[in-house]
């Protein structure tokens, strides 16, 4: 059997295409694999700001033609950067284990970090403006848009004071402390992750035989947790335009869930772990 998947070009979606193909090879060694690239208006238009461009959808909406024309047979996104709802006959038939959560502030070894300091912060997302202003008061922002070597690019050419990134995909790109940056850490409960973040979510189409096979590499406990925060995008209406923030985590068998609709005020419950759709409904009623 062969599988063809499709992928954006970035250095961070090919390693996260990488992590997919090892995953599936593992579980199945017999497979043949070839990774088609696709560029999507989201990589082509870099001068505007996502939700000028018409949000998220602007990093899926070729590579869902592509499977939907049968060009490939899955693709591999970054979980946070899916559409509230994806296209007719598509489905996400598996989750990786999910990797670092946390949004993470880089700055160059010189700058001095404290909440009373004034710095220019590189972000486009309204929820890390919203989450990183009660933390850092003098702090400003300007839009910042390209993949992650483009915006540390930026960075270190003093165009910024900092850059707010996720930390999965720095990690996915060994780009650590060793790389001559400073990285300020921040907890779901000093402000809250994009939802799905740090997740990697494998797209086929519905009833495919890709479906099938790409089904079994799923990881259990990160799926429930993809669920729940997709039902709170999806119950919100949350976009690129919204500070929608999520997270959740299970232990002993319970699923955590926590959710802003603007980042200011955290709603959080517990349930067992199958019920974890019902567990975020019942808190976006609160929100």
């Amino acid at each position: 059997m062969k599988i063809r998947i499709g992928t954006r070009k970035s250095r961070l979606a090919m390693a996260q295409t990488k992590m997919a193909e090892n995953a599936l090879k593992k579980a199945f060694p017999e497979i043949e694999t070839e990774i088609v690239h696709i560029t999507t208006k989201g990589d082509k238009i870099l001068d505007k700001p996502l939700n000028a461009l018409g949000g998220k959808g602007v990093f899926t909406g070729e590579i869902e033609r592509a499977l939907l024309c049968g060009e490939i047979d899955m693709a591999v996104h970054s979980a946070k950067d899916l559409p509230v709802f994806l296209a007719d006959g598509l489905e996400i038939s598996a989750v990786l284990p999910r990797g670092n959560y946390r949004d993470v502030l880089v700055t160059l070894p010189d700058f001095s970090i404290d909440k009373s300091c004034k710095m220019f912060i590189g972000t486009g997302s309204i929820r890390r403006r919203e989450g990183f202003s009660p933390l850092y008061p003098n702090a400003a922002f300007g839009d910042i848009r390209g993949n992650v070597d483009t915006r540390i690019r930026k960075l270190k050419n003093g165009e910024f004071d900092g850059i707010i990134l996720a930390a999965a995909g720095l990690e996915r790109l060994d780009i650590t402390e060793d790389s001559g940056l400073n990285f300020t850490y921040f907890d779901y409960m000093d402000f809250l992750p994009a939802p799905c973040q740090g997740i990697i979510a494998i797209e086929c189409a519905k009833n495919s035989e890709a479906a099938k096979t790409v089904q079994k590499i799923t990881h259990f406990e990160t799926e429930l947790c993809f669920r729940a925060e997709r039902e709170i995008i999806r119950l919100t209406g949350g976009d690129c335009s919204t500070p929608l923030g999520a997270y959740s985590f299970i232990r002993d068998g319970l699923i955590n869930v926590y959710a802003s609709k603007n980042m200011d005020r955290i709603i959080s419950g517990q349930a067992s772990a199958e019920k974890a759709e019902i567990l975020a409904r019942e808190l976006v009623s609160q929100l």
